[in-house]
């Protein structure tokens, strides 16, 4: 696990091949997850002839399909680029693991130019070539107090970046880096079902940005940028200076032999 650290970043880092690596993987993962998150609200809105901005109860069959296909499409869209950038795959992840120290600056802005450039590449391609017409929806509010909307988007944020950091960068986590995609789809989707109905459920500028930009929908977006970056960089502080061990643990399958190394 790389130690904690804070700087600007050389600028040869950019040049790397594992930096390289790790942007092109960050690009095509959220490409992954736009595309198919956002192609999925259209494809539904698509059957029922309506293409915009609506504050109408959504169908729980509806509502369901979304959060699938977002639980679905980030569990893949992590586990594609886990092994390469550390499947970051949203901004505000970066962010947090910026503002924690586990990242450069240089390497943080990478990453984010990266998932925002392949976001509007996903939402342009399925505006032009696969839906021809519709514009993205975005993430239009269902109320009109954009302050709770805000701290929703940071409490959903801070706990999608607390569950990355605990089944990511944790040194005890053993074998739950396996399933770190799996839960962080997981939570995703369960907060969709919660409160997709009244404000999106975002918590990733990059998702949010992409659709506005192409459908050109700003109507409070920028609660889907302030929210996560607040929240997610909150969730990253916490588990990196209350909850990970200042000294590298001994492993549970160490404890059990006796072993003296792992």
């Amino acid at each position: 696990m790389a130690r904690r650290r804070y700087e600007l970043g050389k600028a040869e880092e950019a040049t790397q091949p594992e930096t390289l690596k790790a942007i092109v993987a960050e690009f095509l993962a959220t490409f992954t997850f736009v595309f198919a998150t956002e192609g999925s609200i259209l494809a539904l809105d698509e059957q029922l002839g309506k293409y915009e901005d609506t504050h109408e109860v959504i169908s729980t069959s509806r509502l369901v399909a979304i959060a699938g296909t977002h639980a679905c499409s980030l569990f893949l869209a992590v586990s594609m680029s886990l092994n390469i950038s550390g499947g970051h795959v949203n901004p505000a992840v970066t962010f947090g693991a910026l503002v924690a120290g586990r990242i450069s600056l240089l390497r943080a802005s990478l990453y984010c130019l990266a998932q925002l450039f392949r976001s509007v590449v996903a939402s342009l391609l399925l505006r032009l070539v696969i839906f021809a017409g519709p514009r993205p929806v975005g993430f239009p509010l269902a109320f009109d107090r954009d302050w709770l909307g805000l701290i929703i988007e940071a409490a959903m944020t801070f706990g999608l970046v607390y569950t990355f950091y605990a089944t990511t960068m944790d040194p005890r986590k053993s074998h739950l880096t396996t399933i770190a995609p799996l839960a962080m789809g997981f939570f995703a989707g369960a907060n969709i079902l919660i409160r997709g109905p009244f404000h999106g459920a975002s918590m990733n500028p990059a998702r949010a940005f992409g659709p506005a930009l192409v459908g050109w929908r700003w109507t409070k977006n920028w609660i889907y940028w302030v929210g996560p970056l607040v929240g997610g960089g909150l969730g990253a502080i916490t588990y990196e200076y209350m909850v990970m061990p200042s000294e590298t643990p001994v492993l549970h399958h160490c404890i059990q032999q006796s072993c003296t190394s792992s």
